[in-house]
């Protein structure tokens, strides 16, 4: 098979794998918007319902940056390099040892931890849009010029010729560039559902610590 050959069928599935894992040439539904490029729908927060049975959080939100202690920890658990089974333990031990604060420090941790993980999903999620538009874009880029290639080659003689040549080799690169992209958002795709599973984790955590002082 020719060079040309093969970039004609890279093409297809470049085109067959972008609109499966989510990034639709085409406006797509809330759950699965144009720029979205996973096949993961498309969440946009955490609902606090979904993560929290605990007590209402009452000022907990307003309130939690002023005990240092409490911010400290928050930064401490929210960070995905902390593995969750030390994070659980370091969120039981901590509300374990507030003696009869424990409920108050309970809410502040965990209204924390709601508002630091939400925000760092929402980051993720605007960075893996900012990526399917150039996916997207990256996509129409190729049939573009996957259409200049061929009317190159039937207006040149040479299938060596220099012009051609350079476009086979601009074609190669977009292909290139898009596929390793690709990889990447594959795996960034995860990130929104495992922040998600740590928020729910540590309410969980806390919430029964806070149920063992009742």
């Amino acid at each position: 098979m020719t060079k040309q050959g093969r970039v004609a069928l890279v093409l297809v599935a470049l085109f067959a794998a972008f609109a499966a894992g989510g990034g639709r040439c085409r406006a797509g539904g809330p759950r699965h918007p144009g720029d979205w490029p996973c096949a993961q729908a498309r969440v946009p927060e955490i609902s606090l319902v979904a993560v929290w049975a605990g007590p209402s959080l009452d000022q907990a939100p307003q309130q939690w940056r002023e005990d240092p202690k409490v911010k400290s920890l928050v930064s401490l658990l929210a960070a995905r390099r902390l593995a969750l089974e030390d994070a659980e333990k370091q969120a039981h031990e901590f509300i374990a040892g507030a003696g009869p604060e424990k409920v108050y420090k309970a809410k502040l941790l965990f209204a924390g931890l709601f508002e630091t993980l939400n925000a760092q999903r929402s980051s993720v999620m605007r960075g893996l849009e900012r990526v399917g538009r150039k996916q997207r874009e990256a996509v129409e880029k190729i049939r573009i010029d996957m259409q200049e290639q061929r009317k190159a080659q039937q207006e040149t003689s040479a299938n060596d010729a220099p012009g051609l040549e350079a476009l086979n080799n601009q074609l190669a690169w977009e292909i290139r560039i898009f596929e390793e992209r690709g990889k990447v958002v594959r795996f960034v795709c995860e990130v929104p559902g495992l922040i998600d599973q740590r928020l729910f984790a540590l309410g969980r955590v806390i919430g029964q610590e806070i149920n063992q002082g009742e």
